[in-house]
């Protein structure tokens, strides 16, 4: 099954890293991620540019109302994800314990997939 690993941090405390910090953590992060890849578990991987460049449609209003920003204010922010194949919830948690300790702080909520295909939809 699929699942998504949504990586939650408090967005300030990562955007204030120096570059040799962040390159560290982008380092271990990497070890997690090349032996996914090599086992072809490993799907797209996104680092989100800060919330700063974000832009939100918000659908409670006629017409839609196009904001800068965040969808809400949160004490963490979605700062990436990744989509990886996994058996079980717990081998997806066995995994994001491996991120987890490579990138400390922050949360990761793992979440399964249901795949959406229009293409697949009945006539």
């Amino acid at each position: 099954m699929l699942y998504a690993v949504l990586c939650y941090h408090r967005e300030d405390e990562v955007c204030a890293w120096s570059k040799a910090e962040d390159d560290a953590v982008m380092a271990k992060l990497a070890v997690v991620q090349d032996r996914l890849a090599k086992a072809g578990r490993l799907g797209p991987v996104a680092r989100l540019m800060p919330t700063t460049a974000a832009t939100t449609l918000r659908k409670d209003s006629d017409p839609p109302l196009v904001i800068d920003g965040p969808f809400a204010e949160t004490k963490e922010q979605l700062l990436g994800f990744y989509v990886i194949d996994f058996a079980s919830l717990e081998d997806a948690l066995g995994t994001v314990r491996e991120l987890a300790r490579a990138n400390p702080g922050g949360a990761y909520e793992v979440r399964p997939i249901s795949l959406f295909h229009p293409s697949h939809l009945p006539a």
